[in-house]
């Protein structure tokens, strides 16, 4: 069995060796066994580990990808495939959302009048509704429109916020920028210009670009697939308890690695 050092994994992705140790320590990895001597020693099922992460990161984030990766390392699969799914989920959520977005720019440069995105339901939501279909805080949407990007009604009795159609479709298009990156400075100008239903030169450029982040996004995520598929393969998906340490640690007389 061959046996790997903490250099041997980090030079592989250009990465510090201190950088290895942490994502042990944190469980993206497995644990190493020791030497007797107290070295570190991984093997190929760390590599495979370190490769998977990585890619993970690329296509999903630090997040996400650190959840896979410990759901991994301490034997739950199901749980680890199920934050997999979400990820593609919101991929697929994002390219429904652009395309609509699209058609509204469509409609915008075709004729006058404000494009309507497709909403989910007629009734106005409240500010937990919208939070809850956007996976956002309602903290966060009261930033948003605190800073012009929404306008709810109020209810003249409660107060409450009420969201309708064109709340909901200024929220989505919010939502879908700020993940591709968007101060909320820019974000309230594009909005402003659906609102006018005019100057929509900036709004195509920006979904243009957020459609070639979705593309790198998509093939990141078919990358990351590979690098875990191997990695599943290696620690056996039938087996009992957390895969921290699957290889036995070198006898006394092996080289001493660090």
């Amino acid at each position: 069995m061959k046996y790997l050092r903490p250099f041997d994994l980090a030079s592989e992705h250009g990465i510090s060796t201190q950088a290895v140790r942490n994502y042990e320590r944190d469980g993206f990895i497995p644990f190493a066994r020791r030497t007797p001597s107290g070295y570190r020693t991984y093997t190929e099922t760390h590599a495979a580990a370190l490769r998977s992460y990585l890619a993970l990161v690329q296509a999903y984030g630090h997040a996400t990808g650190g959840e896979i990766m410990r759901l991994l390392n301490t034997g739950d699969l199901d749980a680890a495939l199920t934050a997999v799914d979400r990820g593609h989920a919101q991929l697929l959520r994002d390219r429904s959302t652009l395309d609509a977005v699209g058609r509204a720019v469509q409609h915008l440069t075709s004729g006058p009048g404000v494009a309507e995105l497709p909403t989910v339901g007629s009734e106005p939501l409240s500010i937990g509704e919208l939070a809850r279909r956007l996976g956002v805080t309602a903290a966060t949407l009261r930033n948003w429109e605190a800073m012009g990007i929404l306008a709810p009604a109020r209810d003249p009795v409660t107060g409450h916020r009420s969201f309708g159609a064109t709340d909901v479709r200024d929220a989505e298009l919010t939502h879908l920028l700020r993940r591709g990156g968007y101060p909320l400075e820019r974000i309230r100008a594009v909005i402003q210009q659906i609102r006018t239903a005019g100057g929509t030169e900036a709004l195509s450029a920006a979904l243009d670009d957020w459609r070639r982040r979705l593309t790198t996004r998509g093939v990141s995520m078919l990358d990351a697939a590979a690098q875990l598929g191997g990695y599943v393969a290696l620690l056996g998906v039938a087996r009992a308890g957390p895969p921290a340490t699957a290889e036995p640690a070198p006898g006394p007389g092996s080289p001493p690695t660090v």
